[in-house]
């Protein structure tokens, strides 16, 4: 089953086009990690899926509705879609349970019991059950960003994005996130990463997208892409971010 389609899509800033005619099909339980370099249009990409971007030109298709028609209803697909971003975008007045339960009460009309055990049960899962009654600001970036992932899968999503989740963070604080996320890829979520964590990309990826100027330069395993590239570019990217001596233009 398909749950992301995205056909010939176009994305322009001004004059800037920033997509050029993006392909993309995302099947269910796949976990598909988009690498390369900044400025590559990756971030657009994923903004787009959910329309935090509106396309220029091109067709996106989530869970089978055309979220580019005109007439879409994007509010009920994103209660299905799941979204975490570079920053961790919590509401810092809040509790760390009222953060996760705001979006059930308010969205989904569950009853503050339910939305609590629900929040309660994906804390716990995220490693963070001892800490409901926190404010983000007690929390380590680590734990705020598990904290994002919690509030995310309590709309019980079909679809997760994550926008460079780990980018903002100390590097000793890396580790826990990308755990929960090789948990949920276990657990079968189908998942969009865009991520510079080859690792993670190479260990848990179903597929590896790579992009450079706005287009798909290579889709594929990620033996295929990030152990035996066929493009140049690819190559290129690949030999600056896993050789440590050569970081310049990522």
């Amino acid at each position: 089953m398909s749950v992301v389609q995205i056909t010939d899509l176009h994305k322009s800033f001004g004059d800037r086009e920033v997509l050029t005619g993006i392909d993309l099909e995302v099947r269910q339980g796949e976990v598909v990690c988009v690498i390369g370099p900044s400025g590559s249009g990756k971030s657009t990409l994923l903004r787009c899926v959910n329309l935090l971007e509106q396309p220029t030109a091109g067709r996106i298709e989530v869970l089978g509705v055309d979220v580019t028609d005109p007439d879409v209803d994007i509010d009920r697909v994103r209660t299905h879609v799941g979204m975490v971003f570079q920053q961790f975008n919590l509401f810092v007045h809040r509790t760390v349970l009222d953060n996760c339960t705001m979006a059930q009460r308010q969205v989904l009309k569950r009853s503050r019991a339910e939305a609590e055990r629900i929040a309660r049960e994906n804390l716990a899962r995220v490693g963070l059950a001892d800490r409901a009654d926190s404010l983000p600001a007690q929390l380590s970036g680590g734990q705020q960003q598990r904290v994002a992932i919690a509030r995310a899968l309590s709309m019980d999503p079909q679809l997760m994005l994550f926008d460079e989740p780990t980018s903002a963070l100390d590097p000793e604080l890396v580790g826990d996130v990308l755990a929960v996320m090789r948990d949920l890829a276990d657990a079968g979520m189908t998942m969009i990463v865009v991520t510079h964590e080859m690792a993670f990309a190479r260990d848990v990826g179903d597929r590896v997208v790579f992009m450079d100027g706005g287009v798909v330069v290579e889709d594929g395993t990620a033996d295929q892409v990030i152990g035996a590239p066929r493009e140049a570019r690819t190559r290129t990217f690949l030999q600056r971010v896993l050789d440590p001596t050569r970081t310049s233009g990522v």
